[in-house]
């Protein structure tokens, strides 16, 4: 498979890839491996989020989120629907 090419802004290009193979998107991958590249891998890992999990969020936050991932179709989606859209953005 040939290696895709990220662009310049990537630093770690090989943890980019890794993590797009994974299902990552482009920019949740790009974000972990510029982050690694000004740190350690290790210590990106061991730093985790600060947020609650999607199913403590009301629909109308759910909702706002998917408008700022500009994510569409999802004014009409039940809360596990909405959910499971935004984990696989």
């Amino acid at each position: 498979m040939p290696e895709r090419d990220p662009g310049p802004s990537v630093k770690d290009n090989e943890l980019y890839e890794k993590l797009r193979d994974e299902g990552n998107s482009k920019e949740k991958s790009a974000r972990i491996a510029n982050a690694a590249a000004n740190q350690s891998r290790s210590s990106v890992g061991e730093k985790g989020g600060e947020s609650p999990s999607y199913e403590d969020w009301t629909v109308d936050e759910l909702q706002d989120r998917a408008k700022e991932l500009d994510i569409s179709g999802y004014s009409n989606l039940r809360k596990d629907e909405l959910i499971e859209k935004l984990r696989n953005h």
